[in-house]
């Protein structure tokens, strides 16, 4: 009688010890299943905001008078990008990401919303004019 309740010990002991395994490997493969959606989320916002930067590039190399469209896809949620004097600022999610624009000559400060479409041309006087 007692080899039969050693026995149950020893199984109520192997259940456990397994369980706990299952346990731990879950909560790791949650870890890196949910960063590696944060990281895909990340890459597809910071190629929403270099193809706005390659725009507003391509507009201001050419003469006066060009324009260009964009359209923000709406497919990634809600997010603004702020075009200053010198660069590009998304934000979304309470993250927030940033690239240079180099040499451009923007007029005044614009904020584009997702979803939207906008017009970025070079007036007369050599500035960029977003609408």
């Amino acid at each position: 009688m007692d080899n039969q309740g050693f026995i149950s010990i020893e199984y109520l002991f192997s259940i456990f010890v397994i369980l706990i395994i299952a346990i731990s490997l879950l909560f790791f493969s949650q870890s890196a299943i949910e960063s590696s959606l944060n990281m895909q989320d990340s890459l597809s916002h910071r190629l929403i905001l270099d193809d706005v930067a390659n725009t507003i590039s391509q507009v201001n190399s050419n003469g006066e008078g060009y324009s260009k469209s964009v359209t923000l896809p709406s497919n990634v949620g809600y997010y603004e990008i702020t075009v200053e004097k010198d660069k590009l600022t998304i934000e979304y999610d309470d993250k927030k990401g940033e690239t240079l624009l180099l040499l451009t000559n923007i007029d005044s400060k614009y904020k584009m919303h997702s979803g939207h479409s906008y017009t970025i041309s070079k007036v007369d006087d050599g500035k960029l004019v977003i609408k």
